[in-house]
């Protein structure tokens, strides 16, 4: 029996539902969503192993035309992962006309001799007519090998989307253990859902000058004990967060809390401080420091 291999970049405009797609891929949450723009910040791997083939999924921020050296650094992850591909999804929401954004990101895809798949999300939103709409717009920017209408959400047609990858795949080698689902580590997956309470509760206020460190971590078999920063960019920010009276960073801590007793399986303690670093998302070294330089060249 022949084995298949090779990697999946998910790309696209922020929102268009790349990381719904990972975690329905894979059957489990690797990624973090909400409506916020920009929510995903690193490359994430998404490992999908099966007698006869591995795919691996890399989960990508949305492209967008960068104001900080975060955003810089974001975009950096997409176009590396473009690179390493051998089938490309561009995913893009239905529900959204083509935009000046869709073709900054087109520029991109113009220049790739990659498989590049039009993955076409949020379809169960449209009616026919609007569908075939957005279907004749987007065939008309670039010879796509595929294009395939799927609803992330309602995991609809996301198995011919599958087979129809498998069918674009070379026969090659195992690139990672069959019991290894994604690269990232458990310290990092605890951050990200401490940050996803943060952007649910705080809404519109400070989605994106939030990051989060693990400070210390205690656990036996039964508990783990959790210490984790959030850091902000102004004082304004920090009373936020914290609420009048400590009500929104409780909210914030418990739901996180019961979303980390499923991932770890344990009964989990969770404490957060939040600490005010003006700009950090123009600061190489804070950057590096916080895990979003990855990334040296495009």
């Amino acid at each position: 029996m022949s084995f298949k291999s090779g990697f999946v970049a998910i790309i696209g405009r922020p929102n268009s539902g790349k990381s719904t797609l990972l975690n329905t891929l894979m059957h489990t949450k690797l990624a973090i969503t909400s409506d916020k723009p920009q929510t995903t910040r690193n490359n994430i791997l998404g490992i999908l192993n099966q007698e006869d083939y591995q795919i691996v999924f890399v989960d990508t921020p949305g492209v967008h035309k960068p104001k900080t050296a975060l955003g810089k650094s974001m975009n950096k992850g997409v176009y590396s992962s473009m690179q390493d591909a051998d089938v490309i999804y561009l995913v893009i929401d239905a529900t959204k006309p083509f935009g000046r954004g869709d073709e900054f990101l087109m520029e991109r895809i113009r220049n790739t001799d990659t498989n590049v798949f039009l993955v076409v999300n949020k379809v169960d939103l449209l009616s026919k007519e609007e569908l075939l709409e957005t279907l004749i717009k987007w065939q008309n920017q670039f010879e796509f090998k595929e294009i395939i209408p799927i609803s992330a959400l309602q995991d609809n047609n996301i198995d011919e989307l599958l087979n129809t990858t498998i069918s674009y795949l070379e026969e090659g080698v195992q690139f990672y253990p069959t019991d290894m689902l994604s690269d990232r580590s458990e310290d990092f997956r605890i951050k990200e859902i401490i940050r996803e309470k943060v952007l649910y509760y705080t809404r519109q206020e400070i989605p994106h000058g939030v990051a989060v460190v693990v400070e210390t971590k205690d656990e036996s078999d039964t508990w783990v004990d959790i210490q984790a920063l959030i850091i902000v960019e102004r004082k304004s920010q920090k009373g936020i967060l914290i609420g009048k009276q400590a009500t929104m960073i409780k909210n914030i801590r418990l739901a996180a809390q019961r979303d980390l007793k499923q991932l770890l399986g344990k009964k989990v303690t969770l404490e957060l401080y939040v600490r005010i670093e003006e700009n950090w998302r123009n600061k190489e070294n804070k950057l590096s420091e916080l895990g979003y330089k990855e990334y040296d060249n495009e």
